[in-house]
C-alpha cells in the first residue's frame, strides 16, 4: 500500500511541476525543484505515520481469522512532524547545472524527509505592501494567550499599549408581538491591548 500511495500522490501532486520546462540553473527550476523535494518529503511524513491495525474474527473470540490492513496516522501526527520539519528547514539555491545545493556549506546537506527553501519568507511582522502584508502593529492582541493571538507572539516582541474603553451594547433584548424588539444600553469597561 505504501508503494501504491507514492505513486497515485506523485501522478497527482507532482505532474503539474514535472510538466514544466525551465532554463536550467534559472529561479524557476529551482522552485519547481523546491517543490518536488517537499511533496516527497510530505509523503514520507504520511508513509511514516502509517501503521498496520489488526482486528480478529471468530467465534466467542476465538480469533480463527485476523484481518489486517494499513492506516494512515491522524491530520494532527503528520502535521506536527511537518511542522518539526518545518522550522528546521534548509536553503538551498539552484547551482548553474540545475540542481540544488545547500546554500551555506556549514548545514547538512537535507534527507529526502526535510524540507528546503529557496527564499525567506517575507517579515509579516511589518507592513510590506508589496506582499499584502499590513503588519502587526495597532492589532488588538490577547494579554493572557499564549497562542497566535497573544501580545507576545502577535507584537513580535515590540510590546503593546493598554487602555481602557467604554462600551456601550445592545442587551437584556425583548421581542414584543408583533412586531419588534426592545433593548437596553448596557455600558460595561474592558482593557483592549494594542500592538506598539
Amino acid at each position: 500500500m505504501k508503494f501504491e500511495f507514492a505513486k497515485f500522490t506523485q501522478g497527482f501532486v507532482d505532474v503539474r511541476e514535472r510538466e514544466k520546462n525551465y532554463k536550467r540553473g534559472s529561479l524557476k527550476q529551482g522552485r519547481q525543484l523546491m517543490n518536488l523535494h517537499n511533496n516527497e518529503a510530505g509523503r514520507r511524513a504520511v508513509i511514516r505515520k502509517t501503521r498496520v491495525n489488526c482486528k480478529c474474527h471468530g467465534v466467542s473470540g476465538s480469533c480463527s481469522l485476523i484481518t489486517c490492513w494499513q492506516q494512515l496516522g491522524s491530520f494532527r501526527e503528520v502535521g506536527d512532524q511537518l511542522k518539526d520539519k518545518y522550522d528546521g528547514a534548509t536553503e538551498v539555491k539552484i547551482n548553474r547545472r540545475g540542481k540544488l545545493q545547500v546554500k551555506h556549506p556549514q548545514f547538512n546537506v537535507p534527507t529526502g524527509e526535510d524540507l528546503v527553501y529557496l527564499l525567506e519568507s517575507p517579515d509579516y511582522c511589518k507592513r510590506n505592501n508589496t506582499v499584502g502584508s499590513l503588519g502587526t502593529q495597532d492589532r488588538i492582541c490577547n494579554k493572557t494567550s499564549e497562542g497566535m493571538d497573544g501580545c507576545d507572539l502577535l507584537c513580535c516582541g515590540r510590546g503593546y499599549n493598554s487602555q481602557k474603553v467604554t462600551l456601550r451594547e445592545r442587551c437584556h433584548c425583548k421581542f414584543h408581538w408583533c412586531c419588534y424588539v426592545e433593548c437596553k444600553t448596557c455600558v460595561r469597561v474592558v482593557d483592549i491591548h494594542t500592538c506598539k
